[in-house]
């Protein structure tokens, strides 16, 4: 546009630097300014560069407007021709006018109002004053008493186009506060607001440019701007405001502090305003403030505003692009970062949304801080219970550790992370899910399979690579993801009656498709959160507009998702459960993606093999983690445990009941009532739970279960400890439950054929359901037959033989035996047992039989030593070697759990004595023992001596004799006694520990305590390596403990093996082999089991207890008919350094030479009188 002299414009005013009318006297075409009045300063004169004028005066016609700012108002022409009379005119390049239309508009007087004011706001300071500045810092307002040409302040313009004009000062970044920039910025955004948003594109584009200024006074007033509109017009605002958010994330590392405050103030007011669907975004923004190369200021307040994000729920789905950036500043050199880094971390892996890792979120972020931690937090990755699907949040919490993982120098944590990844990795649905995070891990994952020394790491690293690069290979056939270009397609379509629109509304069209995009990824199809995300983007169209427009994009993007096929119901009831999940146990996969659908009142048996996560899935429904399962507030699941934990074990069975947080309202009546139902009368109200035997703990179980009012039971081989009385009581009161539903773990065939309505089979890492009960399922898979027969079908199991033992040459001779035996609980009167009178050799196979309570369990731990008898005597062979697995078998290993089985093992025979053999009470020495062991004895020419230890054992004749050593005196005078006056002397119990030092270093010389032999070892129980050298028994399945404490009680080569309830928590196939390793063994063999159909097949003797007597039946005759025993020499081993050595076999004959030798021995021996004639050999 030209302008010519006479006519009145709007241009700056060089004192304070705002916009007043000005009528131009003369143009200096070389100089290029404008000769002016000052209407609002008593027509003042002075000259300006042409860049001051803004426009035209409103007096006279509209101003034009900025570059870039659009308006449908044409002004009217204005003559350009040139005049002689008149100096050439400055022309300004004039925008073509636009099509008339639906525009983004405002009235004139409302519109040159903001501009005036942004265009005040935004002025930078003169040349003049920040000369003066620098001059001297204490005079910043050089001119603040000359501020005209007149030495009067100028009064503030009457127009009501015209802004007010402060007063006493100058107005730059300098010379004016930060509030008054703050105020400005607030008077710009109510004129927008008030004009309903339709000024905020043109706006947006005067901010862009000044953002970009070089002027800070231009970029921190436009920031002031953008917290102000933020303010004002709120989720309004965002449309339009939000391209700016790199640009003010940027300015955070700006020099002039004004400028980076100001930045923090704006995208802090911004991040508040978006919609939560554009958070993804928006974090992406912030993670490029985090970048090494910005400010801390910018890190610091980029942390600080994504963890403001955190509540809006949609942090989870962006974690992968998190949790790197973050964990980068969780290192960084400022303190201030570091903590906010820390603090943002536990905030926003909070939001994975994942139930399963919350307890294992604390130590991931404490492992990223402390890198020692990382073998820790592995193990106890490998101990968490996936039940969860595993989706992109949950692995970008888990990759890191698992990109470190791979790094320790310890191969077995390198093993560790490549079997959980393979397995995590079968667990993802959706092979883009995992997509992201492939590019790292395999080839971190390929290198261990090329770098590592041990052969079997680097095969399970080559099997995780492998299934890395399937899912690789899954991901390009993958549907691709909606995009924002298809859905700005779709939004045009739906606008394509208003294809007149301006330019204005494409930043608006832009944002609504990235919300409808991301509203679409998420699958949110609500009604509301599609209008809240449409309307703001666009103010051109009415209310019902919006409303159709976002109902068409709502429609058509539900269209486009997958539907899911859905299970027929076939079945009558009321649905009690209908979900989709998948199952992992630390690093073994259990189920992927598998259906359960649950009936109220129907009676389920879960079946599968050892190990395929039966009682990891009943512990998950009832702890409320698992995924679509309706929560505990609305269903009651109620797990069935027998175990009591030590801190209760002193209560009365009422107390018991009583102290659990859900039954401390119900009636002491209604109580006693339903344990007197299962068998407690007053007597057993009033004892302690710790003297409960298994059978009744499960009773009290089950009558606190009752009293719960449960809708579903979960109960987890419920027979293991219940006679077979109380297992037919168990079966009807299940059947007469008619309206709740119960899940059943068994491994008792009969009971599931009685009791259960439905079959859920384990199948594939799936879950199916089989009407009818277990016999049906087994007319429909024979194979499922293993569920009634005790033959090894899978695999079998095989014990070491037993170690030579002298003097027994038949298999029938007694080697363990009770002789009036009587025991009484302390604190108690009644005799639990009284007058035992048993034994047992080698070839023993004896069923410990009798009802709950009636003290079998107390027989065998006063057989083995766990409990001392009151009364009566137990002998048994000095090398004797016992193994015993209790009746509660955890409780061998609950103090290893962090051990894996190899390391326990390694633990438990350390020096060669089994150490849990060390804790039982008949080997503790009591007051009594230590005050007659302190008691002087004679010695023959040396006067009385007080014994200081036993030192070692030799045999004499049919006995042995002990070396001792005295206090006070030297080696010389050591002395060799006999058995019989050492415990004379009260030293049996240190003569049985020598004894079964002397028998557990017989056995391993025969088995050196090595990683190898322990693995084999233990394999020859069903425990593969996996399980027993690279996990930790914590994370261990219950049939997969028994058989480590199996393995482990027979270590030393036992000669006697004692089970109390053998067949808890094994599966068919697993009794099976125990069965046939119990048939091939070579010692003897006692049991207590009330599985009738393993006792029967396996025992040939039977003991019962029944009213504190114990009556044997089909006992033989101690020396009875038996063929003589050869024992079985080792022929070669592996020794500690992994070698295998032959070992040097016995002769049968002795050469002529060896004879004369042994004789001439043999003569020497009875002239010094240490055997007699009839005396063997």
């Amino acid at each position: 546009m030209s302008y010519s002299e006479g006519q009145m414009v709007r241009a700056r005013y060089p004192a304070d630097g705002r916009f007043y009318d000005a009528k131009i006297t003369g143009v200096d075409q070389k100089a290029k300014r404008f000769n002016v009045e000052w209407v609002d300063y008593a027509n003042e004169k002075g000259t300006i560069p042409f860049s001051a004028v803004s426009g035209l005066s409103g007096n006279q016609a509209a101003p034009e407007a900025p570059a870039g700012f659009k308006t449908n108002k044409v002004p009217p022409p204005v003559d350009t021709s040139p005049k002689q009379a008149e100096p050439a005119a400055v022309v300004a390049e004039e925008p073509e006018p636009e099509s008339p239309g639906p525009h983004f508009d405002m009235s004139p007087e409302a519109k040159q109002k903001m501009l005036d004011l942004f265009n005040v706001l935004t002025t930078p300071p003169n040349d003049w004053e920040l000369a003066a500045e620098q001059e001297h810092k204490g005079r910043r307002n050089r001119r603040s008493d000359k501020t005209s040409p007149t030495g009067k302040s100028p009064t503030s313009p009457t127009s009501p186009t015209s802004p007010t004009s402060p007063t006493g000062s100058t107005s730059s970044i300098m010379t004016t506060s930060i509030g008054d920039r703050k105020a400005q910025a607030r008077e710009v955004a109510e004129v927008v607001a008030g004009e309903g948003g339709l000024a905020i594109p043109a706006l947006v584009k005067l901010m862009k440019k000044a953002l970009a200024s070089t002027h800070a006074t231009s970029r921190v007033s436009s920031l002031f701007t953008i917290a102000a509109l933020c303010d004002e017009m709120k989720i309004k605002a965002s449309p339009f405001l939000f391209p700016l958010l790199p640009t003010v994330i940027a300015l955070m590392s700006d020099k002039v502090a004004h400028v980076s405050e100001g930045a923090v103030q704006a995208a802090t007011m911004l991040a508040t305003v978006i919609s939560p669907f554009a958070v993804r975004q928006t974090i992406t923004c912030l993670l490029a403030g985090m970048d090494a190369k910005c400010a801390w200021q910018s890190k610091l307040a980029c942390l600080n505003i994504l963890s403001s994000l955190a509540p809006t729920g949609q942090v989870g789905p962006c974690l992968p692009d998190i949790v790197p950036v973050v964990s980068a500043c969780m290192w960084d050199t400022k303190k201030e970062v570091k903590t906010a880094a820390h603090a943002t971390m536990t905030l926003v892996c909070s939001m994975v949304g994942n139930p399963d890792l919350d307890p294992f979120l604390p130590s991931l972020v404490s492992a990223i801080a402390k890198p020692t931690e990382v073998p820790e937090c592995c193990h106890k990755l490998a101990a968490t219970t996936f039940v969860q699907t595993v989706d992109p949040a949950s692995l970008s919490v888990m990759v890191p550790l698992l990109l470190r993982g791979v790094k320790e120098r310890t191969v077995a944590i390198k093993r560790q992370v490549a079997v959980i990844t393979d397995n995590m990795a079968r667990l993802v649905k959706d092979a883009t899910d995992a997509e992201p995070f492939l590019a790292p891990l395999i080839p971190a994952l390929e290198k261990v399979s090329e770098d590592v020394s041990d052969p079997e790491c680097r095969n399970v690293a080559n099997k995780a690579v492998e299934t890395l690069k399937a899912i690789k290979a899954k991901v390009t056939e993958a549907k691709p993801p909606p995009t924002e270009a298809d859905m700005l397609a779709l939004i045009k379509k739906n606008l394509d009656s208003k294809k007149e629109l301006v330019v204005e509304a494409v930043p608006a069209l832009d944002h609504m498709a990235m919300l409808c995009t991301n509203m679409k990824i998420a699958k949110a199809f609500a009604t509301s959160e599609w209008r809240g995300c449409v309307s703001p983007c666009a103010p051109f169209l009415s209310e019902e507009e919006a409303r159709t427009l976002a109902a068409n994009l709502l429609k058509a993007s539900e269209d486009d998702a997958e539907e899911e096929e859905e299970e027929e119901d076939d079945d009558v009831g009321e649905d009690l459960c209908k979900c989709e999940f998948s199952l992992a146990y630390g690093n073994k996969i259990l189920l992927n993606t598998a259906n359960m659908w649950l009936k109220r009142g129907r009676r389920y048996g879960l079946c599968g093999s050892n190990d395929c996560g039966k009682s990891t899935l009943m512990r998950s429904i009832a702890q409320g983690q698992l995924e679509g399962f309706p929560p505990p507030e609305e269903l009651k699941s109620i797990y069935l445990e027998n175990d009591i934990s030590a801190e209760l074990a002193d209560l009365t069975v009422m107390e018991f009941v009583l102290a659990d947080e859900d039954l401390k309202d119900v009636d002491k009546s209604a109580i006693s009532s339903m344990l007197a139902s299962v068998g407690f009368d007053d007597d057993k109200r009033s004892s302690g739970v710790g003297t409960l035997s298994g059978g009744w703990r499960m009773k009290l179980a089950l009558a606190r279960a009752m009293l719960k009012k449960a809708d579903i039971l979960l109960l987890d081989e419920p027979t293991n400890h219940l006679d077979k009385f109380n297992v037919k009581w168990l079966e009807n009161y299940l059947i007469g439950l008619t309206n709740v539903t119960s899940i059943i773990v068994s491994h008792d065939a009969s009971m599931l054929d009685v009791v259960c309505t439905d079959i859920i089979h384990f199948n594939n890492r799936k879950l199916k359901r089989y009407k009818g009960n277990l016999s049906h399922f087994v007319e429909i898979h024979p194979e499922a037959k293993s569920y009634y027969e005790l033959a090894p079908k899978k695999f079998t199991f095989s014990f070491p033989e037993p170690g030579f033992l002298e003097g027994v040459k038949s298999r029938s001779k007694v080697i363990l035996r009770m002789t009036n035996v009587g025991f009484t609980y302390p604190g108690t009167t009644k005799k639990i047992i009284s007058g035992a009178n048993i034994y047992c050799s080698l070839a023993s196979r004896v069923a410990v039989l009798g009802v709950n309570g009636a003290g079998k369990s107390t027989l065998i731990k006063v057989l083995t030593g766990e409990l001392e008898p009151d009364e009566g005597e137990i002998t048994k062979h000095p090398n004797m070697r016992v193994a015993y697995v209790a009746q509660h078998a955890f409780h061998h290993v609950e103090m290893h759990l962090t051990k894996t089985p190899n390391q326990y093992l390694q633990w438990r025979y350390q020096g060669g004595m089994d150490k849990e053999g060390l804790e039982k009470i008949t080997a503790q020495l009591t007051e009594q023992d230590e005050k007659k062991m302190a008691e002087p004895h004679n010695v023959e020419g040396v006067g009385k001596l007080v014994i200081e230890k036993i030192l070692a054992r030799r045999q004499l004749k049919k006995s042995y004799e002990y070396e001792v050593s005295w206090i006070g005196k030297g080696a010389d005078f050591n002395a060799w006694y006999p058995r019989q006056k050492l415990e004379d002397w009260g030293w049996a119990k240190l003569c049985t520990k020598v004894d079964d030092r002397e028998a557990a270093n017989a056995a391993s010389l025969s088995r050196p305590l090595t990683q190898q032999n322990i693995q084999d070892h233990l394999a020859a129980v069903g425990l593969e390596a996996e399980f027993s050298v690279h996990t930790q028994i914590r994370a261990l399945s219950g049939g997969q403990k028994v058989k480590v404490v199996i393995g482990a009680s027979m270590w030393n080569n036992p000669h006697v093996l004692i089970l109390d309830e053998p067949t808890n928590y094994l599966d068919r196939d697993s009794l099976g082999a125990l069965a046939g390793a119990i048939k091939d063994f070579k010692g003897g063999v006692l049991m207590v089991s009330h599985h009738l159909e393993f006792t029967e097949a396996l025992c040939t003797e039977t003991w019962l207890v029944e009213g504190g007597r114990v009556q044997p039946l089909n006992q033989p005759s101690e020396y009875g008919d038996s063929a003589g025993l050869e024992w079985t020499q080792l022929e070669e081993m592996v020794d500690a350094g992994g070698n295998t050595v032959k070992v040097k076999q016995n002769k049968v004959e002795l050469t002529r030479k060896e004879r004369i030798a042994r004789d001439k021995r043999h003569k020497d021996r009875r002239d010094r009188g240490d055997i007699s004639d009839t005396d063997s050999d």
